[in-house]
């Protein structure tokens, strides 16, 4: 199975490289996922629960990231049991794209094979629900990045410039006046 796509962030690139690395973060937004936990540098124990079709089974595996180029890139490679659900490993890289000061563009691509209960699903089964699966991460994510880093307030317009005087006789004489009385 193979799965392309971009989504566009909220937030700077640097912002962006930060959340995805932010173990809190991702925790809350990978859907069905108990626990997210490093266990060296750049590697996780993950634990979640899934559900493909007609089989649900809580999967513990290990992700790892490589190839880093902060605030860019970076690869990364998973492999998970389920039981006798079956299990799964593959493989994804992740690039940002600054696309304005305060909007990233995350491109990513992801090949995955999965055995046992799961693959006798279908193809067709596993590729929907690994859409779904990466549409709600993407929505709980957007909703994190904007609760932690809320979009700029839109810069106040400027108040317009005083009427210019009149450079004319009369228009000196208003401006001395206006200046007399203190108006």
């Amino acid at each position: 199975m193979q799965l392309t796509s971009q989504q566009t962030l909220p937030v700077s690139q640097a912002i962006a490289w930060e959340a995805l690395n932010d173990v809190g973060m991702l925790q809350a937004a990978i859907p069905g996922c108990e626990s997210l936990t490093a266990s060296g540098e750049n590697q996780y124990d993950v634990a979640l629960t899934a559900a493909v079709g007609p089989v649900k089974a809580k999967f513990k595996g290990k992700l790892k990231l490589a190839d880093l180029n902060p605030p860019e890139s970076y690869n990364l490679a998973f492999e998970g049991q389920g039981g006798a659900a079956g299990h799964g490993k593959g493989t994804a890289s992740v690039r940002l794209e600054p696309t304005g000061p305060n909007t990233t563009t995350l491109h990513y691509t992801a090949n995955a094979q999965v055995g046992g209960k799961i693959a006798q699903i279908g193809s067709r089964l596993i590729d929907m629900a690994a859409q779904k699966m990466a549409g709600e991460f993407f929505s709980n994510f957007n909703a994190a990045l904007e609760a932690k880093y809320p979009p700029p307030l839109e810069e106040e317009v400027a108040a317009p410039p005083p009427p210019e005087v009149p450079k004319s006789a009369f228009g000196r004489f208003l401006a001395w006046l206006k200046g007399l009385f203190g108006q």
